[in-house]
C-alpha cells in the first residue's frame, strides 16, 4: 500500500488521516500511488462521517518529491498527457471533497508534491520544510494546478516569479508569502495539523462543509453573485436537527452533540 487511511477513535472519531507511504521513491506520484490515492478520494467523499481529512507523510523528512520521473521518462508524450490529466483531475478531487483538509508539510514538497499540497484548505508546515513549484528547471510548467491554484493563493506576480525562477522556498519564507498557513518546529507539523482538526470536530459538520462551500465556490464570483451563494448555502443548514441541537445546547449551557443530520 502506498496511500494509507486512517479513521481516528474515541475523542478523534470523524478525523482521518491520509497518508502518503512510498519511501523508496519519496513519495513520488506514479501510477499505484494515483491509483490508491484516487480510491481513498473515493472512499473519503462517499463517508458522512468525516469531518476531517489530514493529509501528511509517513516517510521522514520528504512530504512528497513530485513526478516520478523515471515512470515519466518511459512514457510516450501522449502517455504524458494522460497521466498529467490524471494528475490535476485527482488533485481537482482532493480540493472538491466536502470537508476540510489539512495538509501537514514536512520536508521536501516539490513540483507534483507542492501542487498536493496547494489542493487543501489549510497547511502546515515544519520548519525543516522546502517547498517549490520547479518544474521550469525540466523544461515543463506546473500541470497539474499550480499554475491556477499558487496565484490564487499568493497573487499573480509572486506566483510567476516562483515559477519562472524554479525557487525553492524554505518553511519561513513560504510562511510570509502565504504558501503556508502555519509554521511549527521540524516534526511537529502533523501534531499541529491534528490540534487543528481538533478545533474544527466539535462544530456541526454540516454547517463546516457548506461554509467550505461557500468560500470555495464564492472566490469566482462576484461579490453580488457570491452573496446569493453564501445564502443558498445557508438554506443547507436551517433544515438540519444539528441547528436545533445547537440552538437547544445554547439555551441550556450545554456542550451540543452535533450528528451530521
Amino acid at each position: 500500500m502506498e496511500v494509507r487511511l486512517e479513521h481516528l477513535a474515541g475523542a478523534d472519531a470523524g478525523i482521518v488521516l491520509l497518508g502518503l507511504d512510498r519511501p523508496a521513491a519519496k513519495n513520488a506520484l506514479g501510477r499505484q500511488l494515483m491509483a490508491e490515492f484516487r480510491q481513498a478520494l473515493a472512499d473519503l467523499g462517499s463517508d458522512a462521517s468525516v469531518r476531517v481529512v489530514v493529509l501528511h507523510s509517513l516517510v521522514p523528512g520528504v512530504f512528497c518529491a513530485g513526478a516520478d520521473l523515471k515512470e515519466r521518462a518511459e512514457m510516450t508524450p501522449a502517455e504524458v498527457a494522460v497521466f498529467v490529466q490524471g494528475l490535476r483531475s485527482a488533485f481537482s478531487g482532493l480540493a472538491d471533497l466536502p470537508m476540510p483538509v489539512v495538509a501537514a508539510l514536512e520536508g521536501a514538497a516539490f513540483g507534483g508534491g507542492l501542487e498536493l499540497a496547494l489542493c487543501a484548505d489549510l497547511r502546515i508546515a515544519g520548519a525543516d520544510a522546502r517547498l517549490g513549484l520547479v518544474e521550469t528547471a525540466l523544461a515543463i510548467i506546473p500541470g497539474a494546478g499550480g499554475t491556477q491554484r499558487l496565484p490564487r493563493l499568493i497573487g499573480a506576480a509572486r506566483a510567476k516569479e516562483l515559477i519562472f525562477t524554479a525557487r525553492r522556498l524554505g518553511a519561513e519564507e513560504a510562511g510570509r508569502l502565504g504558501m503556508v498557513d502555519r509554521v511549527v518546529p521540524a516534526g511537529q507539523a502533523l501534531d499541529s495539523a491534528l490540534a487543528l482538526a481538533r478545533e474544527i470536530l466539535p462544530n456541526g459538520p454540516v454547517a463546516v462543509r457548506m461554509a467550505k462551500l461557500a468560500v470555495n465556490r464564492g472566490q469566482g464570483l462576484d461579490l453580488g453573485a457570491g452573496l446569493a451563494f453564501e445564502q443558498a448555502c445557508y438554506a443547507q443548514v436551517i433544515p438540519t436537527q444539528d441547528r436545533l441541537e445547537g440552538l437547544a445546547a445554547f439555551r441550556e449551557k450545554r456542550r451540543p452533540q452535533y450528528r451530521g443530520r
